[in-house]
């Protein structure tokens, strides 16, 4: 195995994972890590698409990576890990270990696939490193910084934002299995942790988890800043969370396509809702097919710059226009250079030819106390073609009395053609790999059960 080949990579996390990417890449072949819980006809489906001339795995699914293949297994005992096995696939012939370029492929990494299938990216060494030094130079990291990683090591997040950029500004890492909020505090404070990337839904488990409050000590808490994104925090949670824990909280943007960020709200002037200002990339709206920099009009936004890709693994070619990456997610700049997100252009909400943009309306509902999460959705409507459905997962309480009170939110915030038609309320959503939410599929879950109840 060496120069060129694919590794594919099914661990949860631990400190075997920066070993072994390492590992990977020092002989020159790419590393394609998924997530642990990736189901075995899924995993299957993916190493009879490509070839691939290792596959490490835990043992719970070594038999179904063997499954109809021919392959050669090693069992590693190692000191970062309780056992690894190693297969190697017989009919993938491998090459002679090499060091890699910088153009050559070092991670496949699977888009979310919030709103379809997944898209494969490879990242090669040069755009992982152009990514890392603007996360350094922005986030302001340095030998002495410490951050704990609790998000999922086959993403984007952990991979570059966390420990890439952590290894090359010479600080250290600590990497948990998974997030736990009864034991967070604890590892940040025993730890002498500086920072930690997290997803806003962990800032609210870490606000309504009281087991979590109780091991809070201000202090032995060392924490620079929490960095959040994937969506934005309302104001109401965000000031909370700053107020109760001591710490302030930037908020950036960024994909796996450009291998990490995109944005970030400097780190002496944030700005409460936005995800900050462009770093190290060029952002533009499109607006009427032309590309915008610093538009005050929503559009697509688009980004390009020297860690951001020009090409999927697989075609995609209306991903990309002019020299630029068309993300897919819809925007603005307002008059001070912030740009602010409104959505993807996918979940957008047709509502009697009014577009309705589901953050705008997510954002205004979450200021709710009770609410712990919040996701609109458009469901059909005979009249109207779509309807706003704002599927709800509440604190305890009086679910009659809660729906009053975000049609009353509602009222007084939202124009009438973004006002939730239906509120419903759920225990928890369909998720992908990394937690986001599958919006197509909770729309039909959702659909069939106002069927099913008649609505």
């Amino acid at each position: 195995m060496g120069h060129g080949d694919l590794v594919y990579v099914c661990l949860p996390n631990s400190a075997l994972y920066p070993v072994l990417t390492q590992a990977i890449w020092a002989i020159g072949a790419t590393m394609h890590p998924v997530a642990p819980r990736t189901p075995a006809a899924e995993m299957q489906a993916e190493l009879a698409a490509h070839d691939y001339a290792a596959i490490i795995v835990s043992d719970s699914l070594v038999s179904a990576a063997q499954l109809n293949r021919q392959t050669i297994a090693a069992k590693l005992q190692l000191a970062t890990a309780d056992s690894v096995t190693l297969l190697r696939d017989a009919a993938v012939d491998g090459h002679v270990p090499a060091t890699p370029t910088e153009e050559d492929v070092a991670l496949i990494l699977n888009t979310s696939g919030t709103t379809g299938k997944p898209k494969r990216v490879g990242l090669t060494h040069r755009l992982l490193r152009n990514g890392a030094e603007h996360d350094i130079a922005s986030h302001r990291m340095t030998a002495a910084d410490t951050t704990m990683i609790v998000m999922p090591l086959f993403h984007i997040n952990a991979q570059v934002m966390s420990l890439l950029s952590t290894r090359l500004s010479g600080g250290k890492v600590v990497i948990t299995p998974k997030f736990s909020a009864s034991r967070f505090w604890p590892q940040v404070q025993a730890n002498h942790v500086t920072w930690v990337s997290v997803v806003p839904t962990i800032i609210n488990i870490l606000l309504l988890n009281e087991k979590s409050r109780a091991t809070y000590d201000e202090d032995r808490n060392h924490l620079r800043f929490v960095r959040c994104s994937s969506f934005s925090l309302p104001l109401e949670k965000l000031t909370q969370f700053q107020d109760v824990y001591h710490t302030r909280i930037l908020e950036g943007y960024g994909m796996t396509e450009t291998a990490s960020q995109c944005t970030l709200n400097p780190y002496d002037a944030p700005k409460v809702g936005s995800v900050g200002k462009p770093f190290g990339t060029d952002v533009a709206i499109l607006v009427n097919g032309e590309f915008v920099e610093n538009s005050h009009e929503t559009g697509e936004i688009a980004v390009r710059g020297d860690h951001v890709i020009g090409a999927y693994m697989d075609p995609h070619p209306d991903s990309f226009q002019d020299g630029w990456f068309l993300t897919g997610d819809l925007g603005y700049f307002d008059h001070e250079g912030y740009l602010f997100v409104n959505g993807r252009k996918k979940d957008i909400i047709s509502v009697g030819g009014e577009k309705v943009a589901p953050a705008y309306v997510e954002n205004e509902l979450s200021e709710l106390p009770f609410v712990k999460e919040v996701t609109v959705i458009g469901t059909p409507d005979d009249l109207y073609g779509e309807a706003v459905t704002a599927v709800i997962i509440s604190t305890p309480g009086d679910q009659v009395a809660q729906r009053q009170a975000v049609f009353d939110q509602a009222q007084r915030t939202l124009a009438p053609f973004e006002r939730p038609k239906h509120v419903l309320f759920v225990q928890d959503y369909p998720r992908n790999a990394t937690g986001k939410v599958v919006r197509p599929q909770l729309r039909r879950q959702i659909v069939a059960r106002r069927i099913g109840e008649g609505a």
